[in-house]
Order: structure tokens, then C-alpha cells, then sequence
């Protein structure tokens, strides 16, 4: 018996140790909420206070991904794409130029990185998938869209951040026949495709789903949400985005599906604006099949992000330019603020929405009831404001463009 308890500690021990470090888009499984506590619950009228600027980091909308002691970012500079290590006083460590950047429409970086213990997983707008060391920048191998899985990029550019699982770097290019594929992360060999239905890639960053049965990953391309078996890349099951008919279906027409989707007591749910708006799906204990429970054509967020606190969801309106709360239940508007459309996070029980006017709101939550406690503009930087915030280690960081801006948001 001792034996066999010593034995059980050590596998414990050495599957433990074998697991990779992932931090990822959105943080912690994608999720949009942030695990700082002791924040401020209310800002001064000019907003908290600004420690850091980082600028020069060219054209784009990605998001920093931060470790423990550094963050990793991308920007368009002069066409090219280029991927940035800083450490967290914003000192630059290292800069790698990884090929051509989208510059049709709204020209700059749009795929966020996944770091997995020393390496990197960045895409870019043209579809290329990079692998990257993390101590140096360099490029350790790379995919190219179309000669290796004969894609196209959609309409507005590739936008997805890669999802990693153990050794695995699931992406989708959105080929005919290579339309959702799943590669080793150490040499990027092709360890299965799905020609799913063949349709372009959905703007949409994967979601990983862990079952006692298995893994499933959750993305979608232009017109389907699918969910696939993470090892055997099986397509499982599909929900159609159904709001177009075939025949009206055409490139930048419907097929804009950016928020990755949420999981949480064997339910998935997701806010597709361009396709079937808010929805709730049951998923089998198996993870077979999907059950729709409720729509509202009202959560119609599509770039923004949602998030999930207690029995609510949170999102932005589209058609209507507003920040929403849902029942996760019965699928009903709760709430409404008239704050503009934008991206929202959560940490320490309160919101972060960012509107598409350069407002940084701060919104208690209770219940699904919101008010808005707090406010600023953020002034600085270049073209739309699309950027995700991200909260880490007590400090709001915003991208603006060319320009990443830090808050302290601290409670001192």
C-alpha cells in the first residue's frame, strides 16, 4: 500500500509538471474575466492614474498577452507584421518581423498571441501562422494560408487567436478541403484536418471545452458554429448561422462572428450579431450533440467579447449601441445602459467596457441591474477604437493603435 500511494504521488507530481503554461486571449479560458481583486470601485472624473505609455508599436487592434514578467503584442509597420516583447516597465526586449500584414481593410494586426511555457502562437491578417521563442523572437516555423492549406483570408482579414492544448495548435484556415486543422506545436506538422463546410474562417478565436468524455474545440466559420473532437478532429455537431439564406451569402455579408464562446455547466453560449444574435445551447454529457434552449436577437454583439458572472451574461448591443446584461437562464434582458457599443471584461465583480467612441467605463453589477460609475476618454492613439482592455497585476491596459496605455486601478 505504501508503494502504491508513493507511485500515485509521482504520476500526480509528473502530469502536473507536464502541463503546459498557457496565457491566451480574453485570459484564463478565454473568458474575459480577470482574477484581480482590491481594485478601485470608483475612479477619479479624469480617470486613474496613467503609469506607462508604450508607443510606436504600429497599426493594429491586438490586445497585449502577458506573463509573468513580460508582454508580447503585434502592430503593422510598413506593411509588415511586427510582434513585440516588453518587459512590464515597457522596456522593449526584442522585435521580430513575421511577412505581410493586413492593410485592405482596417489596416493593422488583428490576431492576438498565445504564449505555452517558451513558446509564442501568433497569426496575422493574412492567414500565416507563426510559431516563435519566446526568449529571442525567433521564428522556430511557420504556415503559410494558401501554399500550405489552400485558403483565403475573409473579407477583413484573419483574426484569430491560435488555441493550444498540450501539443496541439488548433487553427482554422477556412480552405475548402484544410478548413479547420489541428498541428504539433513543436514543428507544425499537420496532425488532422476537418474540411467542415468549407467555408471561409468566422473572424472567431476557438474555444476549448473539457469533458470527462474528452476535448472539444468551438469556433466557427463564416455561416456555422462547429464543435469538434480535439483529438480526432470528428466535426460533432454544427448550429447554423441561420439569418441568411444561401443565396444572399456573400463575403463581409453576415459571416463576422469575433466573440468566442462561453461554456459553464454543460451549456455553451455564444452572441453572433452578424448570424443568430444571442443564443443558449445544451450540450450533451458526452458532447455529441447540442440542444438550443433560447435566442434574442437582441444580444446581438459581434466583436466585443461577452462575459458570464453569476447567472448573467454581459454584452454590447449592435444594432442598438448599448451595454446588455441576459438572463443566462431564460435568455431576457435584464438590463440596458446606453454607453455605446464596445468590448467588455470583468475583475473583482465590476466591468470594464470600452466603447467604439474611446470612452473607458467602470460598471458595478448586481444581479444583472448595471450603472455606470466611471468614466474617461482615452484621447491618444490612431484609428478605431476595437482594442480589447486587459486587467493584470492591478493595471488596466489599453491599445489605441499605435499607442498601449497603463492605469493603475489599484486600491491603494
Amino acid at each position: 500500500m505504501k508503494f502504491l500511494s508513493i507511485s500515485a504521488i509521482l504520476i500526480s507530481l509528473f502530469l502536473l509538471a507536464g502541463k503546459p503554461d498557457i496565457h491566451e486571449w480574453r485570459g484564463a479560458g478565454r473568458t474575459g474575466l480577470y482574477p484581480d481583486k482590491n481594485l478601485l470601485k470608483e475612479w477619479p472624473t479624469t480617470g486613474p492614474a496613467e503609469v506607462l505609455k508604450t508607443g510606436n508599436i504600429g497599426n493594429g487592434f491586438v490586445s497585449p498577452v502577458f506573463t509573468d514578467d513580460r508582454f508580447y503584442i503585434s502592430g503593422e509597420i510598413d506593411s509588415m507584421t511586427v510582434l513585440f516583447c516588453f518587459d512590464l516597465n515597457g522596456q522593449k526586449q526584442w522585435q521580430t518581423v513575421l511577412g505581410r500584414e493586413w492593410i485592405k481593410t482596417y489596416r493593422g494586426s488583428r490576431s492576438a498571441p498565445t504564449i505555452v511555457d517558451d513558446l509564442l502562437y501568433i497569426g496575422n491578417g493574412n492567414g500565416n501562422l507563426y510559431c516563435v521563442k519566446c526568449s529571442d523572437g525567433k521564428v522556430l516555423w511557420s504556415k503559410d494560408l494558401t501554399p500550405d492549406f489552400g485558403a483565403q483570408p475573409p473579407f477583413h482579414g484573419h483574426s484569430a487567436a491560435p488555441l493550444v492544448d498540450e501539443n496541439i495548435v488548433f487553427w482554422m484556415p477556412g480552405g475548402k478541403e484544410f478548413n479547420m486543422v489541428a498541428l504539433n506545436r513543436f514543428d507544425g506538422k499537420l496532425i488532422w484536418n476537418n474540411r467542415g463546410f468549407g467555408e471561409p474562417q468566422g473572424y472567431n478565436s476557438p474555444k476549448l471545452i473539457e469533458l470527462p468524455s474528452g476535448k472539444i474545440v468551438v469556433t466557427f466559420s463564416a455561416y456555422h458554429m462547429m464543435g469538434f473532437d480535439a483529438s480526432s478532429g470528428t466535426l460533432l455537431w454544427s448550429h447554423e448561422q441561420d439569418n441568411l439564406p444561401p443565396e444572399k451569402r456573400l463575403p463581409a455579408n453576415g459571416d463576422t462572428h469575433s466573440n468566442t464562446v462561453l461554456f459553464e455547466d454543460g451549456a455553451i453560449y455564444y452572441a453572433a450579431g452578424d448570424g443568430n444574435c444571442g443564443v443558449k445551447l445544451k450540450l450533451s454529457a458526452d458532447g455529441t450533440s447540442i440542444t438550443q434552449e433560447w435566442r434574442n436577437k437582441r444580444f446581438d454583439s459581434y466583436m466585443g467579447g461577452i462575459v458570464k458572472i453569476g447567472n448573467y451574461l454581459y454584452g454590447c448591443g449592435t444594432a442598438k449601441p448599448q451595454l446588455l446584461s441576459i438572463n443566462a437562464t431564460t435568455g431576457l434582458i435584464t438590463d440596458s445602459l446606453a454607453i455605446g457599443t464596445g468590448a467588455v471584461i470583468a475583475a473583482d465583480n465590476m466591468l470594464y467596457y470600452y466603447n467604439q467612441k474611446g470612452e473607458m467605463n467602470l460598471v458595478s453589477i448586481n444581479e444583472g441591474k448595471m450603472a455606470r460609475i466611471s468614466s474617461f476618454r482615452i484621447t491618444e492613439g490612431t484609428a478605431q477604437h476595437f482594442s480589447h482592455p486587459v486587467i493584470n497585476k492591478g493595471l488596466l491596459w489599453q491599445r489605441h493603435g499605435n499607442i498601449l496605455m497603463t492605469f493603475d486601478i489599484k486600491n491603494k
